[in-house]
C-alpha cells in the first residue's frame, strides 16, 4: 500500500478539494454492506484501510462472510462495489481494493 496522510487533494479548476481519509472510509463501509453475503466488516477502523498514493487510493477491507456464499464471489463484488463508489463519489482513482475475509458466520445477528 502507499504512505499514508490523512486527505486526498484533488485539484480542480477553481481551487482544490480535500477529501477525507473517513469520506472514503465511510462510502466503501456503505458499499460493502450492500453486497449480499457479507456479514459485517472487521472492527479495527471500521474495517477499511485507505493508503493514498500520488495520484490514487488504494483500500484494504476485513470482513466476514455469510456460510454458503462464495468467498471468492463475495470478494469480486466487493471490489468492484468499493472502487465504483468511490470513483463516482470522489473523482479519485482506486489503484487496488484489497480483501481479507476474517471470517465465516453461520447466520446474520
Amino acid at each position: 500500500m502507499a504512505e499514508n496522510k490523512d486527505y486526498m487533494t484533488r485539484e480542480l479548476e477553481n481551487g482544490s478539494v480535500n477529501i477525507n481519509e473517513d469520506v472514503i472510509v465511510t462510502i466503501a463501509t456503505a458499499a460493502i454492506h450492500d453486497i449480499e453475503g457479507v456479514v459485517n466488516l472487521k472492527n479495527d477502523r471500521k474495517g477499511v484501510r485507505v493508503s493514498f498514493g500520488e495520484d490514487s487510493v488504494d483500500l484494504e477491507c476485513g470482513l466476514t462472510v455469510l456460510y454458503g456464499h462464495s468467498v471468492v464471489e463475495i470478494a469480486k463484488n466487493v471490489q468492484n462495489a468499493v472502487s465504483s463508489a468511490v470513483e463516482s463519489m470522489t473523482g479519485l482513482k482506486v489503484g487496488c481494493v484489497d480483501v481479507n475475509v476474517v471470517g465465516i458466520s453461520m447466520g446474520k445477528n
